[in-house]
């Protein structure tokens, strides 16, 4: 394959395999059968697309060549052919459930019909957003353990834990009903959060933005809002998203390196983004108690307002990590409420916080935690202790740009201590 091809055949890759996976999905309602398929047809495709072309309908192209392969292998294995048999009879007797909104309206979206119907309430909650991560958002097994926070290994097995409860208690793969969707709204919400988060910042490669995931995910929480409207919570991960991923275009330099947010040019900042994501917060906070994305979203929309890194409300900021504390307690939560304490109180606040975190084992391997504590001894001009803090973010850090970030700021703070000024 050419160096010219390859983009585009990726391209075509990413854009269709989410959509080729979930229509395989509710054809032969049997997760593994349907990602053999679609491997074997993305096989092909790598085969004879280099050579005749990428197609006019590439996703034809693919389902036709999948369908093909599904076929094939159900002639060979009886097994998989008496299990599809046994589907059929379950699904014939319960008769189709309709591809409908909670208006009637018909299911918008292949994968979030998908997305639905893997938040069913037999799989345990983690294992459930770990398979849709993986088989249906096409993150990597190292890719979804980022989102946890956890080591592959860990999510491997979750994925395969769901996938043989899937198996072996026949859950359907059918869009919900009405009336259950609101309840499996919250593991959608995540799974589309963690394809942002992906895509804002991503755990490996060259590149720190993978637009394509992160606009998919600003598309897939569009449609959430439209599907439930009164779900404040799909306003306040919508408004969350938007008011972040205005950023995007200054978060790096011409030669691909790290701005952080105080450096950023502002002028630089998607204003329309900024304008719906600030609506959407007034509508998430907006009739009761709110939820997590919406006090997230609040935050960023904070920075968002502020004219200059100078004029940014951190003690607004401090309470509301502290509601979100409260609402959806957890480490990574306190650390960011750590960083926001240190721009009020100083860095030595802010520092004492990060020390009471240092025993919980979830931030040993979180590099952003270590970031954290560099910045915070570097500005307190602990440099020993912040070349160490930013040389194990370093190690933790899975993109270039990050890495060459924790670098650069590593070998300031050796420069700092050389020099004497410790």
């Amino acid at each position: 394959m050419s160096e010219s091809a390859r983009p585009s055949l990726e391209s075509v890759f990413r854009e269709e395999h989410g959509r080729l996976l979930a229509t395989l999905v509710r054809r032969y309602a049997d997760l593994d059968l349907a990602e053999e398929a679609a491997s074997d047809a993305i096989e092909a495709a790598l085969e004879h697309w280099p050579v005749d072309g990428v197609p006019e309908k590439p996703g034809a192209w693919l389902l036709t060549t999948a369908r093909r392969r599904a076929v094939d292998r159900l002639r060979r294995d009886q097994v998989y052919a008496a299990r599809l048999a046994i589907l059929q009879v379950e699904q014939d007797r319960t008769g189709p459930s309709p591809a409908a909104d909670a208006t009637g309206r018909e299911f918008p979206d292949e994968r979030l019909q998908l997305f639905f119907a893997c938040a069913h309430p037999a799989l345990h909650a983690d294992d459930r957003v770990a398979i849709t991560l993986r088989c249906l958002a096409n993150l990597t097994t190292s890719e979804v353990a980022r989102a946890f926070v956890i080591p592959s290994a860990t999510a491997g097995q979750r994925i395969s834990r769901a996938k043989k409860k899937i198996r072996e208690a026949r859950i359907p793969f059918r869009v919900p009903e009405p009336d259950e969707l609101p309840a499996r709204l919250p593991g959608v919400l995540q799974v589309v959060y963690s394809i942002f988060t992906e895509g804002y910042s991503a755990s490996s490669g060259e590149d720190l933005i993978r637009g394509d995931l992160a606009d998919e995910a600003v598309r897939l929480g569009r449609i959430l809002h439209r599907l439930l409207p009164q779900e404040r919570e799909a306003a306040g991960l919508l408004a969350l998203m938007l008011s972040t991923h205005a950023r995007r275009h200054a978060r790096t330099d011409a030669c691909g390196n790290i701005i952080m947010l105080d450096e950023q040019d502002r002028g630089l900042w998607d204003l329309d983004m900024i304008a719906e994501g600030a609506d959407l917060v007034v509508e998430a906070l907006t009739g009761g108690a709110p939820g997590p994305y919406a006090v997230q979203a609040a935050i960023s929309a904070l920075h968002d307002e502020a004219a200059t890194a100078q004029d940014t409300d951190w003690p607004q900021i401090v309470e509301l990590f502290g509601v979100l504390e409260s609402i959806a307690p957890s480490p990574i939560v306190s650390v960011n409420r750590s960083a926001a304490v240190a721009m009020c109180r100083g860095p030595a606040a802010g520092l004492q916080m990060l020390d009471d975190l240092s025993n919980v084992a979830l931030l040993q391997n979180y590099s952003p935690y270590f970031a954290a504590r560099g910045d915070l001894q570097h500005r307190l001009c602990r440099y020993t202790e912040a070349a160490q803090s930013f040389r194990r973010a370093f190690e933790l850090a899975g993109s270039a740009p990050e890495r060459a970030y924790f670098q650069r700021r590593a070998e300031s703070a050796e420069s700092s201590r050389a020099a004497g000024c410790e």
